[in-house]
């Protein structure tokens, strides 16, 4: 039995290409919709896919009706817009104040709004991970590192003020180094906090030479599971690599890693730690 059609709505990095090719290896006839602003314009040429605004709901639904998609799947980064400067179709006008409404109450209610839209228009919305089934993180290491006794009270520290950043809705990761958190993440993204990681002092970091700490992402608690995950790739493993973390820690099951091949050749290349922790390891 032939799979359904699948449009991808396509953010920033590099998880939508991934997404779409290994649908067009399955046969799946993929319908790569670009999102203005985010998606890689090399992308959207290799498989032909039109760029729609993000408040464009009505013109995605149209066309993806046209194209005989019946599910979908939302693939990479997407920041908050600014509902003020949106440009907005009909549909996208309609739906505008029951996604306010979530927006008010964090991201993953916003997300779930706008995913009910889809929903009610008669899409299944499907994860990246449904697609990829090999993009989920599995518990233990990934790589030729494992993290040792020392690195244990960094990753069960920033475990739990992930979980806790989490159910605020602030953010998905958080760095720890002996047990003193180093930063949270926010809006900003991994890339850019392992960045101002890198810029502190080297009395309370690690370094290249003499690496100390560990990068935790996990799901927030009330997370939409296909949508937004944890993601890591390579460029995760050079950013904890420069800012003289020891490794990097993601719970097993419940985040995504991109080229799980080349993120494990860089992490063993840097000398440093990939593993995938369980809930009771860090309870």
């Amino acid at each position: 039995m032939a799979l359904p059609r699948l449009a991808i709505v396509a953010g920033g990095g590099d998880l939508p290409r991934r997404v779409a090719e290994q649908a067009r290896r399955t046969g799946r006839n993929p319908l790569v919709v670009g999102l203005k602003g985010f998606a890689e314009a090399s992308l959207l040429e290799e498989f032909d896919g039109p760029e729609l605004s993000v408040g464009e709901i009505g013109r995605l639904i149209q066309l993806m009706k046209k194209e005989g998609c019946e599910e979908m799947v939302f693939a990479g980064s997407l920041k908050r817009p600014d509902f003020s400067a949106l440009k907005l179709d009909l549909k996208g006008v309609q739906s505008l104040p029951k996604i306010l409404a979530a927006a008010k109450k964090g991201d993953d209610a916003l997300l779930r709004a706008v995913m009910d839209v889809f929903a009610e228009a008669g899409f299944r919305i499907v994860g990246a991970d449904d697609v990829l089934n090999d993009l989920l993180v599995q518990a233990g290491p990934l790589g030729a590192m494992s993290p040792g006794a020392d690195h244990w009270p960094d990753i069960r520290r920033a475990a739990e003020v992930a979980k806790i950043s989490g159910s605020l809705e602030i953010g998905q990761g958080a760095v720890s180094c002996a047990s003193l958190i180093l930063a949270v993440e926010a809006q900003e993204g991994t890339d850019r906090m392992l960045a101002r990681v890198a810029e502190l002092p080297v009395e309370i970091r690690g370094t290249p030479e003499a690496r100390r700490g560990v990068l935790v992402k996990r799901p927030k608690p009330q997370q939409e599971r296909r949508i937004d995950l944890p993601t890591i790739g390579v460029t995760t493993v050079q950013g904890a690599a420069k800012a003289g973390l020891a490794g990097i820690a993601v719970e097993a099951g419940a985040a995504l890693v991109v080229d799980r091949g080349n993120v494990a050749n860089a992490a063993n290349e840097l000398g440093i730690f990939i593993y995938g922790f369980t809930a009771a390891e860090v309870a």
